[in-house]
């Protein structure tokens, strides 16, 4: 059985790994020419459930290679003014020192993808911008590509982001919605001095900001095990091992540094922040950021202006079950979702575990082709549907909290609560408890499924 993947993302990668393990012969298709490009965006939470899921699939030294290039763990989910006051602020959420699995973890999203690319530099094709499908006569499947190459397998799986072409073809009917939240971020370097604009829990954890007209901002400090000097001190000496001898990080460009961003309903925009360039996007942010704190408006000016970029955030509509092929999707080609949960790059991981069981299932004899896959996109959609739909609720436009008046009046309120858990103990573990519903490995049904069978 030979298994086509398009897209060399964080679910294509992983399902690769977990195929090659089982002797099944994976090839990879990406667009982008290089390794180092594309858009990949500056940071992406690992939950439980998605380190998990990851474990099932890549080689047990991948995996740790994984753990060790991760920045330091957040320990602190925080909620605060724009002013930077607190609110709430719930801590030991998680450490990957403790358990590597069971814990919170932050990563750069090029440094993830050179991780997943080690072990499959032989496999993986760059330059291959997908065009179109044929199913042939024969059973098989044949993928061809914009430089008038093709290639032929039993599988084809769709792995290519929320622009998904494959999506487009195989769904015609899979619809985008807008969430009418635009969005807009960047990165400076951490250095002593930007240091000083956060606070200490900030500095160890996530912090997200409730501000008037139903504005949000995020802030995440991002510190890892080693910088241009080398392997910084008090890394433990595994972790040492590891990143020395890693092949891929010569491809990589993480230094220790701060991520924000900022989003609003799209009529609190003046200018439509997708036509605008780096530096107009800076000035955009710092109208749009007027009375508060001049620390975070000072994250905003010392920003690097290349990593300045603006998000139309727009989400998929959940998809009543098809009638399987041998063509099929996972990740944010078939539920791209908000970034309300950050629970995305988690259920593209579940993804990748869930169709390797299936497809290995079937290389070993246990099941059909056409069940298998049936199998696969029927539990994919179960739990994708409810990630969608809660990630959405986090990020709506027809939200109050975006109306002119009344957001007004349930921000003072949802200030309140907070306010009143934050000083509760009991209230503030059952609302972390509720948060954390989407990104545990106990709560993710069809992981949880997984590991019962595998036991």
């Amino acid at each position: 059985m030979r298994v086509i993947i398009i897209g060399a993302g964080t679910g294509g990668l992983s399902l690769a790994h977990g195929l090659r393990r089982a002797g099944i012969d994976v090839r990879v298709f990406e667009k982008e020419p290089t390794r180092v490009h594309g858009r990949l965006g500056h940071r992406v939470g690992i939950s439980p459930a998605g380190s998990y899921a990851m474990q099932q699939t890549v080689p047990p030294e991948v995996f740790d290679l994984f753990v060790a290039t991760c920045a330091q763990s957040p320990k602190y989910f925080n909620i605060v003014t724009e002013q930077m006051d607190e609110i709430l602020s719930v801590g030991d959420i998680g450490d990957s020192e403790i358990d590597p699995v069971d814990s919170e973890k932050s990563v750069s999203r090029m440094t993830l993808r050179q991780v997943l690319l080690t072990g499959l530099e032989d496999v993986t094709a760059f330059g291959k911008q997908f065009e179109r499908y044929e199913e042939n006569t024969d059973g098989k499947v044949t993928a061809f590509f914009a430089d008038g190459s093709s290639v032929t397998g039993d599988v084809l799986i769709g792995a290519d982001g929320a622009r998904s072409k494959l999506r487009k073809q195989r769904l015609p009917h899979a619809r985008m919605e807008q969430t009418g939240i635009l969005s807009i971020g960047a990165r400076l370097p951490s250095t002593p001095e930007t240091r000083t604009l956060v606070s200490e829990k900030m500095l160890r954890g996530v912090t997200l900001a409730m501000a008037p007209k139903g504005m949000g901002a995020i802030i995440h400090v991002m510190d890892f095990k080693w910088d241009a000097k080398g392997i910084k001190p008090r890394t433990a000496v595994a972790d040492a091992d590891i990143i020395r001898s890693w092949s891929g990080r010569q491809y990589d460009d993480s230094q220790d540094y701060i991520l924000w961003a900022i989003w609003a309903a799209r009529r609190w925009y003046p200018e439509d922040p997708e036509k605008l360039g780096p530096e107009e996007l800076r000035r955009l942010a710092l109208r749009m950021t007027e009375g508060w704190s001049p620390r975070f408006r000072n994250l905003i000016e010392l920003s690097e202006l290349n990593t300045m970029n603006s998000i139309n955030i727009r989400t998929s509509v959940p998809l009543e079950p098809w009638e399987s092929s041998r063509v099929t999707l996972l990740g944010d080609a078939v539920h791209t979702m908000t970034p309300g949960r950050g629970v995305g790059a988690n259920t593209a991981l579940e993804d990748a575990a869930l169709l390797c069981k299936r497809l290995v299932e079937v290389h070993d004899g246990k099941r059909g082709l056409p069940e298998a896959i049936h199998s696969y996109e029927g539990d994919m959609l179960e739990y994708s549907r409810n990630a969608v739909l809660e990630s959405r609720k986090q990020m709506d436009e027809r939200d109050v909290i975006h109306k002119p008046v009344i957001g007004r009046a349930v921000l003072a309120l949802t200030r309140t609560m907070m306010r009143v858990v934050n000083h509760l103990p009991l209230l503030k573990r059952l609302m972390q408890r509720k948060q954390m519903e989407l990104r545990k490995i106990s709560d993710t049904g069809a992981i949880e499924r997984q590991r019962t069978q595998m036991a």
